[in-house]
């Protein structure tokens, strides 16, 4: 236990600003390329479904399980009143989720704990398998969990960085991206059962103002975040 504390709050030397841009281009390839997007999706529906799952807890909303499925949609359920400022609290904090603990994480980077940051990551993981109730999401959790713990404990230090900060510039790119995604897949005539539009159907506000909100923090959560990792 001793040395898994060291490792986890040991500081580490920081990327040169070059390196971590070229971080950033390859988080945004993963996501701009489409069949990058297909596989690292499911990565950002890990921490959409765990964002509600989080705050519907914060809430005060009882949680019955999360499932994650192969074709990167998910679902959560929790249980309470229908409406209210749990329920929206809840509903929101999916599409915004994926940017604010890439916003944590690079707060994190910049203090210098990398290896923190993906310890960060782990114990994240190791609450949401408690939760999963589904096989394809137990196999998601724990093929994440595995590759992660394996990066902190066998590979160097550098490495460590450069795989912390690959994936905080994938979560703050991924969380407006997938919310621009929503909307034209509204736009398409489908996802109508989505969280904006559940929002709109519990509060007085239109879905668009939703996605719209969504989409602020999300440019809000890269803009800090990003600024947080160059520096």
């Amino acid at each position: 236990m001793d040395e898994w504390w060291q490792r986890a709050t040991a500081t580490n030397a920081p990327l040169d600003a070059r390196a971590t841009a070229a971080l950033a281009v390859l988080a945004a390839a993963c996501i701009l390329w489409a069949p990058a997007w297909r596989a690292s999706r499911h990565l950002v529906t890990v921490a959409h479904e765990g964002a509600h799952g989080v705050v519907a807890l914060l809430a005060g909303r009882s949680l019955s399980g999360i499932r994650l499925h192969s074709d990167s949609s998910g679902l959560t359920v929790s249980r309470g009143r229908p409406r209210g400022f749990g329920m929206v609290a809840t509903l929101f904090a999916g599409y915004v989720g994926p940017g604010v603990l890439g916003l944590l994480l690079a707060f994190v980077l910049h203090s210098g704990h990398a290896v923190g940051a993906l310890w960060l990551l782990l114990a994240a993981l190791a609450l949401l398998l408690l939760q999963i109730r589904n096989l394809y999401g137990l196999w998601v959790v724990l093929v994440s969990g595995v590759a992660l713990f394996a990066v902190t404990w066998w590979l160097s230090d550098q490495v460590q960085v450069a795989v912390a900060q690959t994936i905080t510039w994938f979560l703050l790119l991924a969380c407006p991206w997938s919310v621009i995604d929503l909307q034209r897949t509204r736009r398409a005539g489908r996802g109508r059962g989505s969280d904006p539009d559940q929002l709109a159907r519990i509060t007085p506000f239109p879905a668009g103002l939703w996605v719209s909100l969504m989409l602020l923090v999300g440019l809000g959560c890269l803009g800090l975040g990003g600024w947080m990792m160059l520096v």
